[in-house]
């Protein structure tokens, strides 16, 4: 059976529950409200599996905190034998508008935390990642504040949509592979 991790990067702690910056966690959940699963705290992160058409999907969301979410991510990898080209990373980005969905193959950091240690664990720059716009509504200084803020009124009436797209954007990446569903996904 095919075997694959999605990752959704965040932080543990309901006072990051609705940040910005936990959008990978909210993109998980999301997921397992539509496809009935829970999650488990287990090593390194909170776990839930589900299938689809003969493929397992892990899902992982870290305990280990955003700057450290690529140990979380190695050691479900080595343990579950998932090919790093069947892992998906779940991330915000401030780099693009509010609700853009961007997949991508290999790519820099951007500056995000979570992101470069994943790079640092892995060695590499050449994963998945599915990045999700949160904008870049802050004055200098203040980028901080501003993914660990919470959404505004009109994000929350725009999310749950969004979260819908990426619950099918990652069904996509399972069954029809990542070029696929780059090309079919990239630019909605």
């Amino acid at each position: 059976m095919k075997k694959f991790l999605i990752i959704g990067l965040g932080n543990i702690g309901s006072e990051y529950a609705e940040t910005r910056h936990n959008i990978g966690f909210k993109v998980l959940d999301s997921l397992a409200e539509q496809e009935n699963f829970t999650f488990e705290t287990a090593r390194l992160g909170a776990i839930a599996s589900f299938k689809i058409k003969g493929r397992s999907i892990l899902c992982l969301k870290p305990s280990t905190y955003m700057n450290l979410s690529g140990k979380a991510l190695k050691y479900w990898v080595d343990k579950e034998k998932i090919p790093l080209e069947n892992v998906l990373v779940v991330t915000d980005d401030l780099h693009l508008s509010f609700g853009t969905l961007r997949l991508k193959t290999k790519g820099g950091a951007g500056g995000h935390n979570g992101l470069k240690d994943i790079e640092k664990v892995l060695q590499t720059n050449n994963y998945n990642r599915l990045r999700f716009g949160v904008g870049s509504e802050f004055s200098k200084g203040r980028q901080v504040e501003y993914v660990l803020g919470e959404w505004t009124n009109e994000e929350k009436e725009a999310l749950n949509e969004r979260l819908e797209k990426t619950s099918k954007i990652i069904h996509s990446f399972v069954l029809a592979g990542i070029k696929n569903t780059m090309n079919e996904f990239n630019g909605s």
